[in-house]
């Protein structure tokens, strides 16, 4: 490959955000774009300079022109879209959360490995430099055995609420849409927790408008995290060892935040980065293109495994609240 060739599934706003860093890749060409709105495709096309724009997700997924699809979708539909790229043996990125049940996940990588597809979550965050070196930090042993994680992600939705909050159809809810990156990292940095307990704040539909989670973990590790869609919140998250602690302040999930390390009882020290370009897509795009060189159908940053753990977990936390989607009924 002289350069990957991407397309993009769903011409949303983090479709522009990721469309605008595939710039910053420098072996990436953004060469089709497709919505059900064709007029839509044609302005997003014209937008980035992408030489195909499709009026139908099929006709995206049929190209030659294509290498690999960024699934832009909302997550209710990322499990039918996922599915059409693999059947056509298109690598996919995929947007979080993957799916909307474990279920629904595990047929996704069944299907990814019957047809020697590249599949992976577009969790960026995993990705970033600052989480890079908060990773760095902690393997180094820097602050001691983690014991303790905090994180929250809330803001107060827009009146009139647009429907993919609430809706079950719709996979709706904070968990799934924000409270999957406190969970993400929790379980990321200590794995898969052998408690779960949560509480929850109801839509009228029954899913979740705002929700607390606690973990404990094998080694007597606690997590703590929230989510919600009524109120803002510091939207950080703390990392506590049993010689220091890490703090991600300004949306820890996002190219804006910033590092505190504190050792002891000793005032904490900013550990200063520097804001990468853009909107911060272009670390994943890059490692999407290093895994499609090597001929892999899965990341080994982001494995389907994670994908899976996170699901299950997610799961796990919605059966402790009574949240239920439709889709839960199906057997896949």
């Amino acid at each position: 490959m002289e350069k990957i060739r991407w397309g993009i599934l769903g011409c949303g706003k983090i479709a522009n955000k990721f469309a605008a860093d595939l710039a910053f890749v420098e072996d990436a060409h953004l060469v089709a774009v497709a919505s059900r709105d064709g007029q839509r495709a044609m302005a997003f096309a014209e937008v980035y300079g992408a030489p195909f724009a499709f009026d139908s997700y099929e006709a995206l997924v049929q190209s030659e022109h294509v290498d690999v699809i960024y699934i832009a979708t909302p997550h209710g539909m990322h499990h039918e879209h996922t599915l059409l790229c693999l059947r056509h043996k298109k690598a996919v990125l995929c947007e979080k959360a993957l799916a909307l049940n474990s279920a629904q996940v595990t047929a996704m990588i069944r299907e990814a490995k019957a047809n020697q597809a590249f599949l992976m979550e577009a969790f960026w965050t995993k990705f970033l430099p600052h989480y890079q070196k908060v990773s760095s930090l902690i393997q180094s042993g820097e602050i001691g055995d983690i014991r303790m994680v905090q994180a929250d992600f809330g803001f107060r939705a827009d009146d009139p609420t647009p429907q993919r909050f609430y809706d079950p159809l719709l996979g709706g809810g904070a968990l799934l849409d924000i409270g999957i990156y406190p969970v993400w990292l929790a379980i990321t940095l200590l794995g898969r927790p052998v408690e779960v307990k949560a509480l929850m704040q109801p839509y009228e539909t029954g899913v979740d408008k705002q929700i607390a989670i606690n973990f404990k973990f094998e080694n007597g590790a606690l997590a703590s995290l929230n989510a919600s869609f009524d109120v803002e919140t510091p939207v950080e998250a703390v990392i506590v060892g049993t010689k220091g602690a890490i703090t991600m302040r300004n949306r820890f999930f996002n190219t804006t935040s910033s590092l505190e390390l504190a050792m002891g009882k000793e005032r904490a020290q900013h550990i200063r980065l520097d804001k990468p370009e853009g909107n911060g897509y272009q670390f994943e795009a890059r490692h999407v293109g290093e895994c499609l060189r090597n001929h892999l159908i899965e990341s080994p940053v982001m494995r389907h495994a994670d994908s899976l753990l996170l699901m299950e977990t997610l799961d796990r936390i919605r059966q402790q609240c009574g949240i239920v989607y439709p889709v839960d009924a199906i057997k896949h």
